[in-house]
């Protein structure tokens, strides 16, 4: 599943394209997503110039004044450029249509969304419950302990949840505790505050340095130009389970947890 680096890598990606520039159509050849595509979708945007464009988690927001298209790639989805004569291959379910070029949305799995919504985003039931961005301020050592007293689930599973903090997905999970040297399976509750700190910090490194290096390619991910990221290449854990660990050499140790593959340390990581 794309997760919050492919996301932005995406938002960035597509952004230079399309903001600022008017909606001529939007064309919708599959509208059975996670969700139904809003029958007046193409109503809403057709004529009006796209303000803006921003995440929110993993979401994409595209401000048109009067509401957003909030987008979801759920498991398989992918945003690109292209000319808008381009005839589409067989996933692509959605074009949002800019003139000459749009906005292409390809979903083979169609668990992704595209939705219509008005007044303030933020509070849109998809996105009023979710926790603070972790490459933001509010994301800190101070926050993360407060938040992870009397929490009897794995501190995995914690930092995962995006009630507490939003896009640290699975890969980035196992790569920010190997970081940290903290075991996936320990409660977060006995997280002390020194580990919080390391653990934000981590976070916040992982999750940047994938950004900036374009995504984390393992599947189905390309970023708005079609073109794969590159973060596979800097794993240190995730999808090496039995694998000499980079630090100590110990076969790294993989489990399943919540139907979730980890990997981890068992000398590195206490």
């Amino acid at each position: 599943m794309p997760e919050l680096p492919e996301v932005e890598t995406t938002l960035r990606g597509i952004s230079p394209h399309v903001v600022g520039h008017k909606a001529t159509e939007l064309i919708v050849r599959q509208p059975r997503l996670r969700w139904p595509i809003p029958d007046d979708l193409a109503q809403q945007v057709a004529g009006h110039r796209l303000r803006g464009a921003r995440r929110r988690g993993k979401y994409l927001l595209l401000d048109f004044g009067h509401g957003h298209v909030l987008i979801h790639l759920g498991m398989s989805g992918s945003l690109r450029i292209v000319k808008a004569a381009e005839p589409p291959l067989f996933h692509d379910h959605v074009d949002l249509v800019f003139g000459k070029q749009a906005l292409r949305y390809g979903d083979p799995r169609r668990f992704g969304c595209w939705l219509w919504v008005e007044g303030d985003p933020d509070t849109h039931k998809l996105l009023a419950d979710l926790g603070p961005e972790p490459l933001t301020d509010t994301f800190t050592a101070d926050y993360l302990y407060e938040r992870s007293r009397k929490r009897s689930q794995a501190v995995k599973q914690f930092i995962m949840d995006s009630k507490v903090v939003v896009g640290v997905g699975n890969i980035y999970a196992n790569e920010s505790l190997f970081m940290a040297g903290i075991k996936p399976i320990r409660k977060a509750s006995a997280l002390t505050r020194k580990e919080c700190e390391q653990l934000v910090r981590d976070i916040k490194f992982v999750l940047q340095r994938s950004i900036d290096q374009g995504g984390t390619t393992l599947r189905d991910f390309v970023g708005g130009d079609g073109k794969p990221g590159y973060f596979k290449q800097q794993l240190l854990v995730y999808g090496r389970g039995n694998q000499p660990c980079m630090t100590c050499k110990k076969p790294l140790k993989e489990v399943r947890m919540n139907d979730r593959t980890t990997v981890y340390c068992v000398a590195c990581q206490k």
